[in-house]
């Protein structure tokens, strides 16, 4: 082999580059400190420094890495980590019972623990160091047998989980990781069905396991798709792409007259305006499912107001179909000019999370609304044209 092809080779091991914002690393690095502080202090609070066993296991380590450095990961999930710790350490210990041969059980242990694990759709890549503990760690770790499972293992992992959730809550990350695509009108769904089919068609003909999300994949795809199109039809703006008129209600409406012309019209958000057409928030059926409720008295809350000293209803809530609109909108509402250019609309639904973008005129009147799918809907016509004029 000549020295060329082996540079060339000994070059494709060169790492790519990490996408990550340097006030990230930082963070996810606080948050690993943070975790397995936490966790090993508690540790020690609960059983003291005088427990058979230690107060961390080497593989909380690994698994504060994928919590708090790629916490998207499936392999980061609760279900993995919990799931993966367990089964692993159980085959861990049944191994080291079963062989005495230390070496040979300690390889049986990490081959049936990934067994375990995609049996039970938890692979989790720490937990084949928690089955090589189980065997490896020592007399004190053999001495525990199946405690071993449930303290240290067990116990250390909810706890530095629990971590992982309060630290990314308090640091404004979602974990655990549930993608959110938006739908928001019968052509996105059918554009949702198609592209997930797709994908997973890829992903049944590969021979290797992705550490990404099917979920992820496709919100990726399909904000990638939308970034693309931007760029090539910078021309285009908001009024050529926003549904028009749109159905949208006053603030005194109440919640079952939106929710009626939201099941009416199979849309999920409605825009809030004054009799002049401004807009005032935005109403969605996750406004209305977890709006106000009041107290409908039971038997035994009449009979005991009646009978008895006056004291506080006991009821079963029910939701208020007549609370007014006003009371559950979302106030905070981004919106857009009708000649805003699409470019400046991937950002909002790619990166901000919005579902529904109210459309304004020169007055500050609505004059439409735009959802991801108008978005790539809008773009997909003008492509078609252009192929069209083209032919």
């Amino acid at each position: 082999m000549s020295s060329t092809k082996v540079i060339r080779w000994l070059s494709s091991f060169k790492p790519g580059p990490i996408l990550l914002k340097w006030p990230e690393r930082v963070r996810s690095s606080a948050g690993a400190f943070i975790g397995l502080a936490v966790t090993a202090t508690l540790m020690q609070a609960v059983f003291g420094s005088s427990a058979a066993f230690p107060m961390l296991i080497a593989p909380m380590g690994a698994s504060a890495v994928l919590l708090f450095a790629v916490p998207a990961s499936p392999l980061a999930q609760p279900w993995s980590l919990i799931g993966g710790n367990l089964v692993s350490a159980t085959v861990g210990v049944a191994c080291a019972m079963l062989f005495p041969d230390p070496f040979i059980a300690a390889a049986i242990a990490a081959a049936g623990a990934i067994a375990g694990m995609f049996t039970l759709r938890c692979i989790h890549p720490p937990s084949g160091a928690v089955a090589l503990t189980a065997v490896l760690g020592g007399p004190a770790i053999r001495a525990l047998g199946f405690q071993f499972v449930l303290e240290p293992v067990l116990v250390q992992s909810v706890l530095l989980l629990g971590s992982a959730m309060i630290y990314h809550a308090i640091t404004g990350h979602r974990y655990p990781h549930v993608a959110q695509i938006a739908g928001d009108a019968a052509g996105d769904a059918v554009l949702q069905s198609s592209l997930r089919a797709d994908l997973e068609a890829v992903l049944r003909r590969r021979s290797e396991l992705l550490d990404v999300n099917p979920d992820d994949l496709e919100t990726l795809l399909r904000e990638t798709e939308m970034q693309a199109y931007a760029r090539n039809f910078g021309e285009l703006s908001c009024r050529d792409i926003m549904s028009n008129p749109v159905i949208s209600v006053p603030p005194d409406a109440t919640a079952g007259t939106a929710s009626y012309l939201l099941n009416q019209h199979s849309i999920k958000a409605l825009p809030v305006v004054t009799d002049d057409r401004r807009v005032v928030g935005i109403v969605t059926r996750a406004n209305l499912a977890g709006g106000a409720t009041e107290r409908v008295p039971t038997f035994v809350s009449r009979w005991r107001q009646r009978w008895f000293a006056p004291r506080p209803s006991l009821g079963i809530a029910r939701p208020v179909r007549r609370t007014s609109v006003e009371d559950l909108m979302t106030t905070h509402v981004h919106t857009v000019s009708v000649d805003t250019p699409i470019v400046e609309l991937v950002p909002l639904f790619a990166t901000h999370g919005h579902h529904h973008i109210p459309v304004l005129d020169a007055h500050r009147r609505l004059a439409g609304i735009i959802t991801q799918a108008d978005l790539i809907t809008g773009l997909y016509r003008r492509t078609r044209s252009r192929e069209y004029r083209a032919a």
